[in-house]
């Protein structure tokens, strides 16, 4: 096993090449209380800032996806205090005017594309703030799809705004207002109202995990969902 040497949080650790940051930090004796999430690369919660050996440059990426590297100097990030706006979705409106009520600093961006830089999903982040600014929801969705809130972009932000914050009530707006809805989708909820899935659903709720993993197998095979 090929050990090599890293420092998290300052303190140097010998831990084995092949292991993501997450998976460093826990050997190295770390107990990870906030910031473990789904462990996959999927739900934003473990970000982490590190440098490389030889490079002044700060990178970043999701700890639980991201390998080490020999030298590299590590912290973790699982959560950056931002401004959250506080909103019930059905008394909104799908606008500019509610995005500039929320998060008037939208308007404050300098266009430096720190925040694109920083994402590690991607995203052109600037241009999601762009798209807001204009008002332009639907484009301001779609840009940020992939968005899963670790929330690096607001850490390096100068104007100090919150893009994942101002992104995610995008998508809720335009999933709420601007995106049709699909038929098969509302009548499956109409099903599920009346109580036709009541039995089915009582009899997974009592099956142990094999049997789940047997339901499941046969789902896929039958190309529908249980």
């Amino acid at each position: 096993m090929e050990l090599i040497e890293i420092l998290i949080q300052g303190k140097k650790y010998r831990v084995p090449a092949e292991l993501t940051i997450q998976k460093a930090m826990e050997y190295a004796g770390f107990q990870i209380v906030r910031g473990c999430g789904c462990r996959g690369g999927v739900c934003g919660a473990c970000a982490a800032v590190y440098r490389t050996h030889g490079n002044y440059k700060i990178k970043v990426g999701l700890a639980c996806v991201t390998q080490v590297e020999e030298g590299m100097m590590i912290t973790n990030l699982p959560y950056f205090p931002s401004n959250k706006a506080l909103y019930r979705l059905e008394n909104l409106t799908p606008s500019g005017e509610t995005l500039s009520t929320f998060y008037p600093e939208l308007y404050r961006c300098l266009g430096c594309n720190t925040c694109t830089k920083m994402c590690p999903q991607e995203i052109p982040v600037m241009e999601v703030v762009a798209a807001c600014q204009r008002g332009d929801i639907r484009k301001a969705a779609e840009l940020s799809q992939e968005c899963v809130m670790c929330g690096l972009c607001a850490a390096r932000c100068p104007a100090e705004i919150s893009p994942h914050l101002v992104a995610i009530l995008c998508r809720r707006l335009h999933g709420r207002y601007l995106f049709p809805p699909y038929a098969h989708v509302i009548r499956r909820l109409e099903q599920i109202d009346r109580g036709e899935y009541d039995q089915e659903m009582e009899r997974l709720l009592h099956l142990n995990e094999e049997e789940l993993r047997e339901e499941y197998k046969k789902a896929q095979a039958d190309k529908r969902v249980v």
